[in-house]
């Protein structure tokens, strides 16, 4: 079991409803404690439905039972699926310790697509992330998913990134191996692309922010 950078350590994982951000909670979940550690999870079912904003905790210790959910401003680790969310998190979970890792593809509300309301300035919003944040990722897992034949596999892709980041406990073969059980057929293959694709952009020129 490799040794923790802090314990408890903290994850957050933010999204849209149908993004899979609960199952990415369960798939990293699952990878933390075959490794040995305790964890605890919590998630906000009450907003799941399609559309609607979607946090999970993640927490991880080697020696401790923890409560589920992250005191504000002690997220060591953000993982957004679209960026509104994921600055949404950072204002109330990042620290001066916060590594953030998110897809900036965004998805616009209803409200803005009806002309009602107005999506924040792009580059406004990736300068607060990186303002809020120790160190901030982009990684295009929605592209890369897409490109895989299912968008709806990006949480996968971003899986993938942030098994590579510094001071993550885990390593991309431990995650893949949960995958490996999660999947079947072709539904395993395309996962597995577009896992592979997460790690590679994750190491490619240019990921950090």
């Amino acid at each position: 079991m490799k040794e923790l950078k802090f314990d408890p350590l903290n994850i957050v994982i933010c999204g849209i409803g149908g993004q899979g951000n609960v199952l990415a909670s369960e798939v990293l979940g699952s990878t933390m404690n075959d490794l040995g550690f305790r964890v605890s999870i919590g998630e906000t079912y009450g907003a799941s439905q399609r559309g609607g904003s979607v946090m999970s905790h993640v927490r991880v210790s080697a020696v401790q039972e923890l409560g589920v959910l992250i005191p504000e401003g002690e997220a060591h680790f953000i993982i957004g699926f679209e960026p509104l969310e994921t600055l949404r998190i950072a204002r109330h979970y990042a620290g001066e310790k916060t590594c953030t890792i998110y897809d900036p593809r965004p998805i616009y509300p209803q409200g803005v697509l009806r002309g009602a309301q107005v999506y924040p300035d792009m580059d406004a919003l990736k300068a607060e992330i990186r303002s809020l944040s120790a160190e901030a990722h982009e990684v295009p897992a929605a592209d890369i998913a897409m490109s895989c034949g299912d968008a709806r596999a990006a949480n996968i892709a971003l899986l993938g990134a942030f098994s590579r980041l510094p001071g993550t406990p885990l390593d991309s073969e431990a995650l893949a191996g949960v995958i490996r059980q999660r999947f079947r057929g072709a539904v395993l293959e395309m996962n597995e692309k577009v896992f592979a694709m997460g790690c590679e952009a994750m190491g490619a020129e240019g990921g950090a922010q």
